[in-house]
């Protein structure tokens, strides 16, 4: 079988993929391989436990905490909370491990699980890669050992999670959002009732939608991934702004006070520039993805901050700004990481942090956002390819530097395979949306002659 843990946790069809025993033995794993790695300091162990709505995180959680209690971990439940709020509680109150279960943007039959080390941050893949085989190796059952009478652990469900953690985001606020009226959209996941309370503390007044989590609606035609409704509420109701979260809320896109849409590039330029000019962004340095719009390089180079790029996903990012004692950093898809206040992207912070800049500098966002244009962009999927050889083919090399020669300064070109598919990413930017294309068509031509 294929590896567990995927780029972020394991995830799969829940109650098929991802079994209550997958999630059971995982969890048990998960205890003895920290404890081994001394992650628990001989100390009884402590695991904050929470989920998105998803109607199988009912099932999955009681899996979860009853495999970490089996194996001698206290457990506090704090129920249905964003991924960045478990990650903030774990560290927080000093646990050992947290454990979230969520498939993020995921359609709602999806689900998965993700551990946090001691201080909120992710397992490192070595830890994973023991995790997986110790998993492996009992996952019949046979051979745990299984702590008896006063050595089991005991489960608390911890309410006071929902403020502690709603605190925590008010309160690293440069500022208020008094005079702001701001549409949310909660994807029915697992900020519906924390953002909203969040933006309203701060003082903004506030229009929710896709606020009413019932387990089976998470992500329907809503979130980040579904702009149009959270567009139409921003026009209707002649709001400021509008902040869109995915299914866990560690991702936020926005749409201006024009109904414009504002993705994570646009957003983490008017972050950089916002703490550029209070002195929180570090070492004068941003970090993004490769796939980060051209637009936003030019941008940072503009206001003369330094801008550092990574592979895409926001694991990567994180690890590029611990590494460097970095700041600020994201994705185009709305991952942001304000590593000064959370550990992992945090939606909710994302667009606490987007709407103060909006109030402290009294602008409208989209000429907060007119800071970097976003040059056009065109990505094809060319699929049933040899994607191992994308480096090593010469005659793909020589159309890559033709198309570059092409677009000269002002334009870009990227290949990037799959990491799970047989499949080759070609994406494309340039000053004219035309030329983007008619580029972009001709490399996908000869990445499918080529490797096909």
């Amino acid at each position: 079988m294929g590896r567990l843990f995927g780029t972020d946790g394991v995830r799969g069809v829940a109650n098929a993929d991802l079994t209550a025993e997958l999630a059971l033995g995982l969890s048990v794993a998960a205890a003895h391989v920290l404890a081994e790695a001394g992650t628990f300091e001989g100390h009884r162990p402590v695991a904050v436990v929470g989920r998105d709505p998803r109607a199988s995180g009912e099932f999955l959680e009681a899996a979860v905490v009853a495999g970490l209690a089996s194996a001698g971990v206290d457990v506090l439940r704090v129920g249905v909370l964003p991924t960045p709020a478990v990650a903030y509680l774990t560290g927080s109150l000093g646990a050992d491990v947290g454990v979230m279960l969520s498939a993020s943007h995921n359609p709602m039959p999806d689900n998965g699980i993700k551990f946090f080390a001691r201080g909120g941050h992710k397992l490192a893949d070595a830890l994973e890669d023991r995790i997986e085989a110790l998993y492996l190796g009992h996952s019949s059952g046979d051979g745990w050992d299984r702590p008896t009478g006063s050595g089991v652990g005991r489960v608390t469900d911890y309410a006071e999670g929902f403020d502690n953690y709603v605190a925590h985001l008010t309160g690293v606020l440069p500022n208020r959002l008094d005079g702001l009226k701001v549409v949310i959209d909660g994807a029915h996941g697992a900020a519906a009732r924390v953002s909203p309370e969040a933006f309203a503390r701060a003082g903004a007044e506030i229009v929710t939608i896709g606020a009413e989590p019932n387990g089976l609606n998470i992500n329907h035609q809503c979130g980040s991934t579904h702009l149009d409704g959270l567009r139409a509420a921003v026009l209707e109701h002649g709001a400021d702004l509008g902040v869109a979260h995915d299914g866990d809320a560690d991702r936020c896109l926005a749409v201006d006070g024009d109904g414009a849409e504002v993705d994570g590039d646009q957003i983490l330029a008017v972050l950089a520039l916002a703490m550029k000019e209070s002195g929180a962004l570090r070492k004068n340095t941003v970090v993004a993805t490769v796939m980060s719009n051209l637009g936003f390089k030019l941008a940072m180079e503009r206001e003369g901050i330094e801008l550092l790029q990574t592979a895409v996903g926001d694991r990567y990012v994180l690890e590029e700004l611990k590494r460097g004692g970095y700041s600020l950093g994201g994705e185009q898809s709305g991952h942001v990481i304000a590593l000064d206040h959370a550990t992992t992207g945090d939606g909710t912070l994302t667009g606490l942090m987007l709407a103060a800049r909006v109030a402290a500098t009294r602008k409208p966002l989209a000429e907060l956002v007119a800071v970097m244009e976003r040059l056009p962009q065109v990505l094809i999927n060319v699929p049933d390819v040899d994607r191992s050889r994308v480096k090593t083919s010469a005659e793909l090399a020589a159309a890559v530097g033709d198309a570059e020669r092409e677009l000269g300064e002002t334009g870009r070109v990227l290949l990037r395979p799959s990491g799970t598919e047989p499949l080759v990413r070609v994406m494309v930017e340039a000053a004219d949306i035309e030329q983007a294309r008619a580029v972009a068509g001709r490399l996908a031509d000869v990445v499918k002659t080529t490797l096909g």
